[in-house]
């Protein structure tokens, strides 16, 4: 546990030390606050469900951003093997990469609590809701995160990294969406689809069986992960 905590605060102060981690924070809430504000005064809407319900979307490329680099940039500088000759085990690493990522999105979450706070002063908004809606959006990201740092193990290029990780989210939600068409298999592609569990959760009921699909993603890809360290070294 100590050397998973040690590579995960190296990864985690990696992000600052490259300004990619401000980079995100700040780009992030710059949109997701714009689009809030937009639905708010022009729309005179003031409820999350605009903002949560483009989440998927939102972080199918915030996600791939900071996920990228975790591992591709270690191969083109050749200091993978280097960190691998470390007196640390594989999964350790692997998990270390990844809860660095995941506490970046975290802290980008905490961030954005303004929103909700000047719904709260506007009125009297439903939080269960809202609540649910973070907590779908830190599973979310989450999951992605497990995805694109799979992705970026296979490359030592981080744009193939940023754009593979977009295309393989991106398929599996417009297969959610195009659910309907593919008849029986519909059914699959629609309980696969990240966008599903994320809807559920973000109108305010917790579902184990939705909290379940993302621990299992994460678990896989992580698992995956690990394999392809394993068989590259």
């Amino acid at each position: 546990m100590r050397n998973i905590l040690l590579i995960t605060r190296k990864e985690f102060r990696s992000f600052f030390n490259l300004t990619i981690g401000y980079v995100f924070i700040v780009v992030y809430l710059l949109f997701t606050n714009g689009l809030f504000f937009y639905t708010l005064f022009l729309n005179n809407i003031a409820e999350m469900r605009y903002y949560f319900g483009i989440m998927p979307w939102v972080f199918l490329f915030f996600v791939a951003a900071i996920t990228m680099r975790l591992w591709a940039e270690e191969r083109k500088q050749g200091t993978l093997e280097l960190l691998l000759t470390w007196p640390v085990r594989d999964y350790e690493v692997v998990i270390g990469k990844y809860l660095a990522s995941v506490l970046l999105i975290l802290l980008t979450l905490v961030l954005s609590i303004n929103v909700p706070i000047t719904l709260a002063l506007l009125g009297k908004p439903d939080f269960g809701p809202i609540i649910g809606g973070y907590i779908g959006a830190a599973l979310l990201g989450a999951s992605y995160a497990a995805v694109g740092t799979c992705i970026s193990s296979l490359t030592e290029n981080q744009i193939i990294a940023f754009l593979l990780t977009i295309f393989i989210l991106a398929v599996s939600l417009i297969a959610g969406w195009l659910a309907q068409i593919f008849g029986s298999l519909g059914t699959l592609l629609y309980f696969l689809s990240p966008a599903t569990h994320f809807e559920s959760i973000a109108r305010g009921v917790i579902d184990s069986r939705d909290v379940i699909y993302y621990l299992s993603v994460i678990f896989f890809f992580l698992f995956l992960n690990n394999f392809i360290v394993v068989t590259q070294k």
